[in-house]
């Protein structure tokens, strides 16, 4: 009788252990090796963010002979993303998720619950506790709030399309906590300090890839004062540059090096390190350092956001006056003399 009953037990065991196994292999790479999809949610081209992220990936596996990175891009339609990587999970050829959105988090921790061993880090995002996931959020607060100062110094400055209204413009592809809460807030907070009397115009596209109606939207604030724009918008944003060719205004970009786009027209440009930090993330998976179930943010202090000054398209076309102003002001805010408070998400 007691060998039936072990028997069973055992048998009992080895049908159970595919249940309770993920599909994928345990992040750190029981082999040795790493198997990492890279979840776009959207499209690569013309997303600074996710071109980055994507090229920070597949250098990393050219580099390390181990590795093998694939990347999927999940396009726009949000409602199908936590389907698609359901999907893409139950292949069981991943190790590790790796992307970069704000909304990430929460499919991620749904996901993870039908596959427990698969592991998610998420860059651009917050979310602690999860055993599954780890994020790290850039302190876009601070980018956009020393990108906003530059937008306040020019729409005030001498520059030839700089109008007295002191009026400048915040084009969205589409609104999320991140944009509401750090990016916009940041950006007007910026740009008063340079003059308490800036008005910012906000607008709304709707979607990520309409570079008509962005520009449209451009053209209307240009007629009702805008002289200074900044963007979240994708593959959109072009048409806010070309908005600002035609008709004369200036463009502060964040997360990438756009100067080259339009000379004299973008005058200033932020930069994510994500290319810098994804590397960083995989090389901290294959030695098992990542610490998952936290959130980390990261900024100018720690070296994974800057703004480009040695590029022609700044130095060159940006008054010596406000490039002072505006250099001085970086100086400050790298030593933490900036004074501003991190509102929550």
């Amino acid at each position: 009788m007691k060998k039936c009953f072990f028997a069973f037990l055992i048998l009992f065991a080895l049908v159970l252990s595919p249940l309770s196994a993920s599909p994928g292999r345990e992040s750190s790479g029981r082999d040795g090796s790493l198997s990492a999809l890279v979840y776009i949610t959207g499209m690569v081209a013309g997303s600074p963010p996710y071109e980055l992220l994507a090229a920070g990936a597949q250098e990393f596996a050219a580099e390390h002979g181990s590795v093998r990175v694939t990347v999927y891009e999940a396009g726009f339609n949000q409602a199908e993303w936590e389907e698609q990587l359901t999907s893409l999970a139950a292949s069981g050829e991943y190790d590790l998720v790796l992307g970069s959105n704000p909304s990430l988090p929460e499919i991620c921790a749904a996901v993870g619950r039908k596959f427990p061993a698969l592991k998610f880090i998420i860059t651009d995002s917050e979310l602690a506790g999860n055993p599954q996931i780890a994020t790290y959020l850039y302190n876009q607060y601070q980018q956009s709030l020393y990108l906003g100062y530059l937008a306040g110094l020019i729409t005030t400055g001498s520059l030839p399309h700089a109008n007295p209204g002191k009026r400048i413009g915040f084009i969205a592809a589409q609104e999320y906590p991140l944009l509401n809460r750090h990016i916009l807030p940041g950006f007007i907070a910026g740009a008063r300090m340079a003059d308490p009397g800036i008005t910012v115009d906000f607008r709304i596209i709707g979607n990520w890839f309409d570079a008509n109606k962005a520009s449209d939207l451009a053209l209307s604030m240009i007629d009702g004062g805008v002289d200074v724009f900044a963007s979240i918008a994708g593959g959109a944003a072009q048409g806010i540059i070309r908005a600002a060719q035609q008709r004369g205004a200036y463009v502060v970009y964040h997360n990438t090096n756009e100067y080259a786009n339009a000379p004299g027209v973008i005058l200033g440009c932020g930069f994510m390190e994500q290319k810098k930090l994804v590397k960083e993330i995989l090389a901290g998976v294959l030695s098992g350092q990542i610490a998952y179930g936290t959130a980390r943010t990261v900024g100018l202090e720690e070296g994974y956001l800057d703004f480009i000054a040695d590029d022609p398209g700044y130095f060159n076309y940006v008054p010596r006056e406000i490039q002072q102003k505006f250099n001085a002001f970086l100086a400050e805010m790298r030593a933490g003399r900036i004074s501003y408070t991190l509102p929550p998400l």
